[in-house]
C-alpha cells in the first residue's frame, strides 16, 4: 500500500523508463523489538515479516536487548532514516512517552504492539494492537481454581516487573483468586519469562520443601521451565498453568506437562500492527486501540491450536 505521492513517483519513473527497485519499493516500516530473545516474540516477528513480505513492504527489525535508552536511539536512527511508519514492542510500557514524542514530532505513523504504554491518553497518529492481559490472568486462574477444588497451595511465576503485561496477567488471576479463601499463595517470584529461571525458582521451592498444589506462570516459558523441575523431582501431580499459547506452550498441554495455557494470538498482533500502521500511512481511518481476544488452550482443545499454529 502506497501513498499518492509515492504512487506518483513511481508513475513518473515509469514514464522515463527508471524503473529501478528503489523506484518500484514499497512503503519502509522500521520495527523496534523489545528483545529478540524471547519465544512468543520470535514467533510475532516471523508473522509480522511474511506479513510485510506478501504486501511488499520494507519491513526492518532492530533489536533493543531490553534497553530502554538503545530503543529510544533506535526509534529516532529510522526517523532519521525516514521510514514512512514504526512498530515498536516497548522494553518499559512506563518509559514511552519520549518514543510517542520523537515519532509525533516527526508526522510519523507509531504503532505500539503487544505492550500497551502505561500513557493513558496517547496522541493522534499513535495506536496499538495488544490483548487484554488482565482476561488472560482471569481464564487462567480460573480454570486452574475449578481443577484443584477451590482449595491448596500455589506459588506464581511473574514475568519482568518492569512490563504492564506481568501486572496485568497477575491482577487477572487475583481477582479470581479473591473469590477462592481456600487457595493460599505461598510464593511469588518473578522469573522473567524465562524458561530457565522458571526452573530454577521450582526447583528451589521444593529443595525448601514448599509443598504445592499448582504453578501458575504469567507465560508459557517459566511454566514449561517450571514443569521440567517438578517431573525431575518426582512430582507429577502439581498442576502448571501457562500463558500465551506459543507452539512450545501448546505442545506441552498436549503432552501434560501444563495443564492449561491462555493463546496470545502471536499471527493476530503481528498482522494487526502491520495493516494498522499501512491504514495510518493511507490516511485511512483505524481503532486507535485494537485488541486481539484470548482463548483458553486445555487437553480437550488443544489440537485446535496445533493445525492453527502450524507455519
Amino acid at each position: 500500500m502506497l501513498d499518492r505521492t509515492k504512487k506518483h513517483l513511481i508513475a513518473a519513473a515509469l514514464a522515463l523508463g527508471l524503473t529501478s527497485t528503489s523506484a518500484l519499493a514499497g512503503p519502509k516500516v522500521g520495527a523496534v523489538i523489545s528483545t529478540f530473545d524471547d519465544n512468543y516474540i520470535t514467533y510475532l516477528r516471523e508473522y509480522m515479516d511474511a506479513k510485510a513480505k506478501s504486501n511488499d513492504v520494507q519491513l526492518q527489525f532492530e533489536d533493543a536487548r531490553n534497553d530502554v535508552v538503545k530503543q529510544l536511539s533506535q526509534v529516532e536512527s529510522f526517523i532519521s532514516q525516514k521510514v514512512d511508519a514504526l512498530i515498536v514492542l516497548p522494553v518499559d510500557t512506563a518509559a514511552t512517552r519520549s518514543i510517542t514524542e520523537a515519532a509525533v514530532r516527526a508526522g510519523i505513523p507509531l504503532v505500539y504492539v503487544n505492550r500497551k504504554p502505561d500513557d493513558p491518553k496517547l496522541p493522534p497518529g499513535v495506536a496499538t494492537v495488544t490483548s487484554d492481559e488482565l482476561e488472560a490472568g482471569r481464564l487462567q486462574m480460573q480454570y486452574m481454581a475449578e481443577k484443584m477444588g477451590g482449595k491448596g497451595r500455589i506459588a506464581i511465576l511473574l514475568g519482568d516487573l518492569s512490563q504492564n503485561a506481568t501486572h496485568n496477567r497477575t491482577k487477572g488471576l487475583k481477582e479470581v483468586l479473591a473469590k477462592y479463601p481456600g487457595i493460599t499463595v505461598v510464593e511469588e517470584q518473578s522469573g522473567l519469562w524465562l524458561r530457565d529461571k522458571g526452573m530454577d525458582l521450582t526447583s528451589n521451592w521444593l529443595l525448601a520443601g514448599q509443598q504445592l498444589d499448582a504453578i501458575i506462570s504469567n507465560n508459557d516459558e517459566m511454566g514449561i521451565g517450571a514443569a521440567m523441575a517438578l517431573r525431575q523431582s518426582g512430582q507429577k501431580n502439581v498442576l502448571v498453568g501457562g500463558s500465551d499459547g506459543t507452539p512450545d506452550g501448546i505442545a506441552a498441554v498436549k503432552r501434560g506437562l501444563l495443564t492449561v495455557s491462555v493463546f496470545q494470538d502471536a499471527k493476530g498482533q503481528a498482522e494487526g500492527a502491520l495493516d494498522t500502521a499501512l491504514k495510518m500511512l493511507a490516511k485511512q481511518p483505524v481503532e486507535p486501540h485494537v485488541v486481539i481476544p484470548y482463548r483458553l488452550i486445555t487437553a480437550d482443545n488443544v489440537d485446535e491450536f496445533q493445525v492453527a499454529t502450524k507455519r
